[in-house]
């Protein structure tokens, strides 16, 4: 059977529709864009927890701040404190007693240190997670 003149054409623009539609509805928030690029030396007193494994700080950047943690001698992960749960209502997230879990006061969702994945509460993404390169004591955390 021949397809009539003008066919494809209505079929692109039907779908095309169907997946802005599709996009438009889509509940994915990202926190606001901030350009992070600084080095600190894990030596220095304000950084000595960073000296072992499962060490933590917090410092200022990023959107509501920054965890960086070391999980191995030699990897670090650095997590923005922008909770995931509502982002225009700007929570900022805190480290539990115990320095695994990372605990939303407004929502009561919580994620894991060592990567930002969700672990409960009504967070459904992880928390945004910046790049970083180390090289002995020089931790840089950037942008990826």
């Amino acid at each position: 059977m021949k397809r009539p003149n003008g066919f494809y054409g209505v079929m692109f623009v039907l779908l095309t529709a169907f997946l802005t539609q599709s996009r438009c509805n889509d509940p994915e928030q990202f926190i606001p864009y901030v350009p992070v690029d600084f080095s600190v030396n894990v030596n220095l007193p304000a950084y000595i927890n960073l000296t072992v494994p499962s060490g933590h700080v917090t410092v200022t950047g990023g959107s509501k701040g920054i965890i960086l943690y070391r999980y191995t001698l030699d990897q670090f992960v650095a997590l923005d404190r922008h909770a995931t749960t509502d982002i225009p209502e700007g929570c900022q997230v805190e480290v539990s007693e115990d320095g695994l879990i990372i605990t939303d006061p407004c929502s009561n969702s919580e994620w894991l240190i060592i990567d930002g994945s969700v672990i409960s509460g009504d967070a459904v993404y992880p928390l945004h997670r910046y790049a970083t390169q180390w090289n002995d004591p020089i931790l840089t955390v950037f942008n990826p």
